[in-house]
């Protein structure tokens, strides 16, 4: 009887060194793929997605605005906008007392449609494994 052998690692052990030195070159380094981490933590908050796929759907709301439209208290809004606002994902224009907010530039956009898009494709029903018929 052979050993079972787990599908998480090489059959043959094999290193392409090749590969290895063009992965080495283009990755990170720890400073970079600390901030890269930060945002995907600051995105992984619910409340904090909430509010920014109302920014990306509203282009500029007030603290009271997106209170309302994601039923989300406005303490609770202010200080998500101010972590997102500290992580330069969102900014604020003043007009009078009221600080109007909106995502702070094009790639946060493509993060989160990119990020919807994928979720939406992974999901559909065309992917998932049909059955054999019986």
């Amino acid at each position: 009887m052979r050993p079972v052998s787990s599908l998480d690692g090489c059959a043959v052990e094999s290193v392409h060194p090749d590969k290895v030195a063009l992965v080495l070159a283009a990755a990170p380094d720890p400073d970079e793929l600390a901030t890269v981490t930060g945002v995907f933590r600051l995105l992984g908050d619910p409340t904090r997605a909430r509010l920014l796929y109302a920014l990306l759907e509203a282009g500029e709301l007030c603290v009271c605005d997106l209170a309302a439209s994601t039923s989300t208290a406005e303490s609770t809004v202010s200080q998500s906008l101010r972590m997102l606002r500290a992580s330069g994902v969102v900014t604020g224009r003043r007009e009078g007392r009221n600080v109007y907010y909106r995502l702070s530039d094009g790639h946060v956009r493509m993060l989160l449609d990119v990020t919807r898009e994928h979720v939406v494709h992974t999901a559909a029903p065309d992917d998932a494994p049909t059955r054999p018929r019986r």
